[in-house]
């Protein structure tokens, strides 16, 4: 080898390997060589590829998020169209039931205007508490009476009971209208007495020709009831102020937030004692002789089926089913009830409820000839 090539392999960074030859270095020096060494360009370039990284990176979370709102959106409008087709087959199905209950009710007739050819007792159920909004209303009562009572094969109309008494001026009514058709002399009417037959509903069965109810059953209790609470001391302790605004210094007697002074109490005493008078007076004209000579009968009690028997209350032990046996040849019944429409009747009991949550008063009168609980 020359001296030339010679001093070219020991001069440094003039040909030589820089890896091998030549003074060593730190890493931080050789950092600083190899960005020194760098063109000026590749920062740019770096940096210009990380936004463009970093953007692209951010739209597809963009459409991301978006992809997810789509998706919510669908799928809350998915359940509101099944909610709405529910509501809508529900509403469907309702008033297909409606229209055909009618057409039903169209196509049958009232009850008992059927083909009726043979011999049959003609039955109106008097069931639950006798109230002007019940299945037990003067109105349906009545109605189902003359049906009965027009019907031709119908050899005895019979009141079919098992309530506990309700409204004076339901029981009034119905009352006055059986012994109308007494009068007349067409047929007999006849009252049986289920389970109870008591206060208001005893008040009914007085005007039929015949009482029958089971031994066991509940009897008489006939009297007149009016019951109340009275809140003045607790709303005094809790600190409530009752504001009550009338004209008339009586007007609010009843008011079961106020006191009720003697001379108040004494006035409803009578109306009371008016009100039990004028069932006295029904039950008389209705039972006649019959009646056993004893004050207790008016006192309120209520007797059992033979005890009754015992007071002239009733004129025998039996059921519906034995009478159809007794007065018939072959034991047939016909009821004659009107039939309860199914949404009057929902749209009523939800009105009463209605009423009764928001605290507002109804028109019913608060006398009651009922079995007291």
């Amino acid at each position: 080898m020359s001296d030339d090539d010679r001093k070219r392999d020991e001069a440094p960074g003039e040909g030589g390997d820089p890896w091998t030859q030549g003074p060593e270095r730190t890493p931080e020096q050789a950092r600083a060589e190899r960005e020194a060494r760098r063109t000026p360009e590749e920062p740019v370039a770096a940096q210009a590829e990380s936004a463009e990284a970093l953007r692209e990176r951010q739209r597809l979370q963009q459409m991301e998020m978006m992809d997810r709102w789509i998706g919510g959106v669908l799928a809350e409008q998915r359940r509101s169209r099944r909610w709405k087709l529910f509501f809508r087959f529900l509403f469907a199905a309702l008033i297909l039931a409606s229209l055909s209950a009618t057409l039903y009710s169209l196509l049958s007739g009232p009850p008992g205007s059927s083909a009726a050819a043979e011999p049959h007792l003609g039955v109106v159920k008097v069931r639950g508490v006798i109230d002007s909004e019940s299945p037990a209303s003067a109105e349906r009562v009545i109605s189902g009476l003359n049906r009965a009572w027009e019907a031709e094969q119908s050899r005895a109309v019979v009141l079919h009971i098992d309530s506990p008494g309700g409204s004076p001026v339901q029981s009034q009514r119905i009352f006055d209208e059986i012994m109308r058709l007494r009068a007349e002399g067409d047929k007999p009417i006849i009252a049986v007495i289920e389970d109870v037959g008591a206060s208001g509903a005893y008040y009914i069965a007085a005007a039929a020709d015949e009482i029958i109810a089971a031994p066991a059953s509940l009897v008489g209790s006939i009297g007149v009831i009016f019951a109340s609470f009275g809140f003045e001391e607790a709303i005094e302790r809790l600190g409530v102020e009752r504001r009550v605004f009338a004209a008339g210094e009586n007007k609010a007697f009843l008011d079961p937030f106020s006191a009720v002074a003697p001379e108040q109490l004494e006035f409803w005493q009578t109306v009371l004692e008016t009100t039990h008078g004028q069932f006295i007076a029904a039950v008389r004209e209705g039972r006649g002789e019959r009646l056993v000579d004893d004050e207790r009968v008016f006192s309120g009690l209520v007797w059992s089926g033979e005890q009754a028997l015992e007071l002239g209350l009733i004129d025998g032990i039996g059921s519906l089913g034995e009478l159809a046996r007794e007065r018939l040849p072959e034991p047939k019944v016909r009821d004659y009830t009107p039939r309860l429409d199914p949404f009057e009747r929902l749209s009523r009991q939800f009105g009463r409820v209605a009423l009764e949550w928001m605290g507002l008063p109804r028109a019913d009168s608060p006398l009651r000839y009922q079995l007291a609980p």
